[in-house]
């Protein structure tokens, strides 16, 4: 079976710990609860996500070197 997550079109998904989700979600003034979602299942998450973790994920991008996103993992 292929693992999609290491797809060279895939971006790095990145579990973040708690310290690094307070300095989210002070950043943007929000509540772990308006982030975006993403499903548990979700074959690009990595093996270690868990439901109510939040996940950064860091794409290329033409216009500004690398787009930074941010979502909760639900079931």
């Amino acid at each position: 079976m292929v693992d999609v997550s290491n797809h060279e079109l895939v971006p790095d998904h990145n579990v973040l710990d708690d310290p690094e989700i307070e300095d989210v979600m002070q950043e943007y003034n929000i509540r772990k609860t308006d982030l975006p979602k993403i499903k548990r299942t979700d074959p690009a998450l990595p093996s270690a996500a868990e439901v109510g973790d939040v996940v950064e994920i860091v794409r290329d991008s033409r216009t500004t070197d690398r787009a930074v996103v941010y979502r909760l993992v639900v079931e």
